[in-house]
């Protein structure tokens, strides 16, 4: 493939979002099997990542994106005007009234998310609708099962990245609302962190100890 089709696979997956080989082959008129030799050139530069997803029947079904790296090659001024506002906060108000603005999105987020979950008596039910409203955030969220008998909330993009790598606070503040509102019998654990090195924030979610398990 040449390069200004390298580009065009790359401006496909900015400006439409993930997607399959085979989508992205029709998209731009080419085989599938030349999509998918660029991908893995892509993917060997750290430009685009793949996420299997599963589905009711077949084998899973598997997704392309742009990594972090590969969104960088895009200007973001939406990205530069957050952490001038950040920065702003923290020269006028200080680390103190910075964290005041961390705890005030954390509590409007831990409401909303719990009138979405509060009448749900599943946590496996709970988890999908949270990764539900997690994916309309733009953070690309799926559910998958864990071999140890709970599940894994995997988060492929993060939509705060730029707030989060100046203000860690808003890191914290996430897995604090998830922990609230999927409740008292959940244990919650990150185990993988975008801005830590991981490819994509995962985090483990398990019936807590003493509590019975609930069928997702």
């Amino acid at each position: 493939m040449s390069d200004r089709t390298r580009t065009r696979l790359l401006d496909a997956l900015k400006a439409d979002g993930p997607q399959t080989a085979a989508a992205l082959a029709e998209a731009l008129d080419v085989t599938v099997v030349a999509v998918r030799q660029h991908l893995d050139g892509l993917s060997d530069e750290d430009l685009v990542g793949f996420t299997d997803l599963k589905g009711a029947v077949g084998r899973p079904r598997r997704v392309w994106a742009l990594t972090a790296a590969g969104h960088a090659r895009y200007p973001d001024n939406h990205a530069a005007l957050t952490l001038g506002l950040v920065r702003a906060a923290r020269d006028l108000y200080g680390e103190a009234g910075l964290e005041r603005l961390v705890a005030h999105r954390e509590t409007e987020t831990r409401v909303a998310y719990a009138a979405e979950l509060g009448a749900i008596s599943g946590l496996g039910q709970r988890v999908a609708r949270l990764a539900a409203l997690r994916s309309a955030e733009g953070y690309m969220a799926e559910v998958e099962v864990d071999g140890a008998g709970g599940w894994l909330l995997i988060e492929n993009h993060c939509s705060i990245c730029a707030a989060a790598s100046a203000c860690p606070g808003f890191c914290r503040s996430e897995l604090a609302v998830f922990r609230a509102v999927l409740g008292a019998d959940a244990s919650v654990e990150r185990v993988e962190h975008l801005l830590s090195g991981g490819r994509r924030c995962v985090y483990r979610i398990a019936a807590a100890a003493g509590a019975a398990s609930a069928a997702a």
